[in-house]
């Protein structure tokens, strides 16, 4: 049985970083694509960052050299480091699972919210100016 918990996230000013973290059990890195995926209001949830099963990261336009995804291979937590937050980021964020194959170049599975069937409870990014 796949669970992911989420943990972290809050407010910061504009500029500044937040971390968030998901811990990871009935999943590995074999078997998971695990992503981040965020929803504002109004807005349809869209993917940020996914270490890809078996491959490594990749990352929506929008926060490609802002944001970090990485993963403690040890506790199976994957993190994502937020940072230059702008007014742009706030959020629910979500940790999600997904058993598709995929590669860091096949945009077209990893970012589709569809191909993940387990997500974490949620956890809010707020930022101020």
């Amino acid at each position: 049985q796949v669970q992911l918990v989420q943990s972290g996230g809050g407010s910061a000013q504009a500029g500044g970083s937040l971390k968030l973290s998901c811990v990871v059990s009935g999943a590995t890195y074999v078997t998971h694509s695990i992503a981040w995926f965020r929803q504002s209001p109004l807005q349809a949830r869209e993917v940020v960052a996914v270490i890809v099963r078996n491959g490594g990261p990749a990352y929506a336009a929008v926060v490609k050299g802002r944001f970090t995804i990485s993963r403690d291979r040890i506790k199976n937590i994957y993190s994502l480091q937020l940072n230059d937050l702008n007014p742009g980021d706030p959020a629910m964020y979500y940790c999600a699972a997904s058993d598709w194959p995929s590669s860091p170049g096949d945009s077209e599975t990893w970012a589709r919210v569809q191909r993940y069937n387990h997500w974490g409870q949620g956890t809010q990014v707020t930022v101020s100016s």
